[in-house]
């Protein structure tokens, strides 16, 4: 008892570490930004770009530009009508410095600076000022350009006149600190691409350029004045559609509503919902409100021209999105985000708003147009049947299951342990590979599934034709977790699954064959990291008893540059991972202390979504201009 008294005697306000301002960001940055990776690190210049972009939306700014700086830094500049730089009566300091070192403070936040704000999910300029080593503004205002400089968080001098300015707008420049970013201060152009790119989607008055000033001066602005109607063209390039694409904008309470929308020939929807700006990965109440007005209107519709009878099932959600691409925008005053990472509006008054205004557009549109509107409902119909064929192969595969003495596939050889969270299971092409691969592995928690040949192509097929392959009913289940709308990750018998195919152009191929049935049917997989990509060896260097290991061309030469004077070694290339025997198999490409694997990340659905359409959809055209673009990237390749 009085060794507890005095332990809580011991605990007392002098214990209590008050952090003031900005310290308390870069001690717990992660609070702030949710990381201090790449994620973190590009996280900083959207939080600049969102005050350019609320000036844009409150109709003051229409050109925002961009730039990689040559010293590793930022430089985002726009033409609205500069941050205020008159005194704060509160802490008596310039408004701009105020908004860059003291957190939450800004036009966003109930003073009447903003109808609409993007930057509301953030945390402000003042989070990237205490985040960089240097930051520095320039305000053009009044005649003059006014100039403030920052060193981690905190003013290096007062603000002050440099010289007078024919123009308004702000400039400003930070420099990431690596003491906070350890993993990386360098900024990917192509990530900053994308966002910049989608912004101006999303805000149609506004050119939004992007140039990088490091190695290679790169440059590129964007404009689009259709808005997201241009962004869903965009979206389908790659595809054959099926009509121009719908719009609708309008506003009601305040809030604004803009949805845009197109029917292609595939299989696959891709519907995109944002609020101020942010893409709202989990949805929520705009992109429930247009889902269901999508289901009920093309219903109503066919029922009421007959080609739907009034005794039939309505078709679902499901069916109806199929072959579909649209975007839902909403700008709302004051949006509310919930989620598991704060991507869903919450706001219920958005549902109805969204419903009622797509409703009324997109009926009118059917009944203006119906030989699309036929077309739509057909296209709907035969999604039906094929939803229909494909549960029956579904109870099909789970009633053979279930009369079989294991309701796994014979060919997979599968680990001794029944925890999922250690277990992998290593995908491998061919009964070469696979042999070894069983010969080789850890029997306790790696298991292996050959597979035979190359699976279907599944961006070319809907899911009853897929559930009708074997190789891939095998996959669907040795992994345990259901496809489709009935997949569960928690189902999941391994955390990782490991595709380990040969370093070729078959390969390559089968490995993204696998990686699009992934993506449109097992998509949680990647979400949540659970899908790897091995490296095996390309070469193997052996002189007297030393042997070594090449994973690439530049491996082996500094293998070669490293070997004793006058000593030939024996050099053998890997054609393929049937070559190799289980020793050196589990040596090189399945001993956890040893491996090289990949794990594949999705950062953006979006330019995912793109891309495996490109690369398996029909049309050769953007195919080929991709492959173009990106054969410089390509090493040893064998053809």
């Amino acid at each position: 008892m009085k060794e507890q008294h005095e332990l809580n005697q011991s605990y007392n306000a002098s214990q209590i570490q008050v952090l003031e301002g900005l310290e308390a960001v870069r001690k717990r940055p992660g609070m702030y930004i949710g990381t201090t990776g790449e994620k973190g690190l590009h996280h900083l210049v959207w939080e600049i770009v969102d005050n350019s972009i609320d000036e844009a939306l409150a109709g003051y700014c229409s050109h925002i530009q961009v730039i990689i700086e040559k010293d590793g830094g930022i430089t985002v500049m726009d033409d609205g009508r500069g941050i205020p730089v008159d005194i704060q009566k509160k802490v008596g300091r310039p408004a701009v410095e105020v908004i860059m070192t003291v957190l939450h403070a800004g036009g966003k936040f109930g003073g009447g600076g903003y109808k609409v704000s993007g930057g509301l999910h953030g945390v402000g300029a003042s989070v990237v000022n205490a985040l960089s080593t240097t930051m520095w503004v320039k305000v053009y205002r009044n005649g003059h350009v006014y100039y403030q400089e920052y060193h981690r968080g905190k003013p290096a001098e007062d603000l002050k006149v440099i010289g007078d300015a024919d123009r308004t707008g702000t400039t400003t420049h930070f420099i990431p600190d690596p003491e906070i970013f350890k993993e990386t201060t360098h900024f990917d152009y192509d990530t900053l691409r994308i966002r910049v790119r989608e912004l101006a989607f999303l805000n149609k008055n506004i050119r939004i350029s992007i140039e990088d000033k490091r190695e290679k001066d790169r440059k590129e602005t964007f404009h689009f004045e259709g808005g997201i109607r241009s962004y869903v063209e965009f979206l389908n390039r790659s595809k054959e559609v099926l009509h121009q694409p719908i719009d609708l904008e309008g506003e009601k309470d305040g809030i604004r509503v803009e949805i845009a929308l197109q029917y292609n020939n595939g299989f696959s929807s891709q519907l995109y919902s944002f609020a101020n700006n942010i893409h709202t990965h989990e949805g929520g109440s705009h992109e429930y409100g247009f889902k269901i007005a999508l289901t009920r209107v093309i219903n109503d519709y066919a029922k009421k021209n007959q080609q739907m009878k009034a005794s039939d099932p309505n078709l679902t959600g499901e069916d109806v999105r199929e072959g579909l691409t649209a975007i839902v925008s909403i700008k709302h005053p004051d949006p509310q985000f919930e989620g598991q990472t704060k991507t869903k509006l919450g706001n219920p008054e958005v549902r109805a708003i969204t419903d009622s205004m797509f409703s009324e557009s997109f009926s009118r549109y059917l009944y203006e147009n119906p030989d699309i509107a036929r077309m739509i409902v057909e296209k709907g119909m035969v999604a039906a049947r094929a939803r229909s064929a494909a549960k029956k192969a579904r109870e099909l595969t789970r009633r053979k299951s279930s009369l079989e003495s294991s309701s796994l596939p014979g060919k997979l050889a599968d680990c001794t342990s029944r925890d999922a969270s250690i277990s992998e299971l290593y995908i491998v092409e061919g009964d070469s590979a696979g042999g070894s691969a069983k010969q080789g592995r850890d029997r306790m928690f790696q298991a292996i599934l050959p597979l035979r040949g190359k699976i279907l192509n599944v961006e070319k097929a809907r899911l009853d034709k897929v559930l009708s392959n074997a190789e891939i009913r095998a996959m669907i289940t040795a992994l345990g977790t259901g496809v489709g709308e009935e997949f569960k990750l928690e189902k999941a018998r391994y955390h990782k699954i490991i595709i380990m195919t040969d370093a070729d152009v078959d390969g390559a191929h089968i490995r993204t064959l696998l990686l699009t049935f992934f993506y449109r049917f097992m998509r949680p997989l990647l979400e949540n990291g659970y899908v790897y990509i091995a490296q095996p060896p390309l070469y193997r260097v052996q002189y007297g008893k030393t042997l070594k290991y090449a994973y690439n061309d530049r491996e082996l030469e500094k293998i070669q540059t490293e070997l004793p004077e006058n000593v030939k070694p024996a050099l053998q290339r890997y054609k393929g991972l049937g070559e190799m025997n289980p020793e050196q198999l589990w040596e090189t490409t399945m001993d956890p202390d040893n491996r090289l694997v990949l794990k594949v990340n999705l950062e953006d659905a979006i330019e995912a979504d793109q891309i495996f359409e490109m690369l398996m959809g029909d049309r050769v055209e953007p195919r080929y201009d991709f492959i173009q673009e990106n054969a410089h990237f390509v090493q040893n390749l064998d053809v």
